[in-house]
């Protein structure tokens, strides 16, 4: 969730076992992230897509 807050997004509330991220700036993007440990690949491709980046760039993020 911290390289999705690098990009901007911001907490914007809890719904159960999801997080609700949201990026203030157009385009305004809304990403629903479980919150769990450790996230199903295909999930955080999907998450990454939504955010509109590459695996590359995600990748990237994470390693700061």
């Amino acid at each position: 969730m911290s390289a999705f807050r690098r990009l901007g997004y911001e907490v914007d509330r809890q719904k159960g076992s999801h997080i609700i991220l949201r990026h203030p700036e157009p385009p305004f993007r809304r990403l629903t992230v479980p919150d769990h440990r450790e996230v199903a690949k295909g999930t955080l491709r999907v998450l990454i897509r939504e955010a509109g980046i590459t695996v590359e760039e995600f990748t990237a993020l994470v390693r700061g």
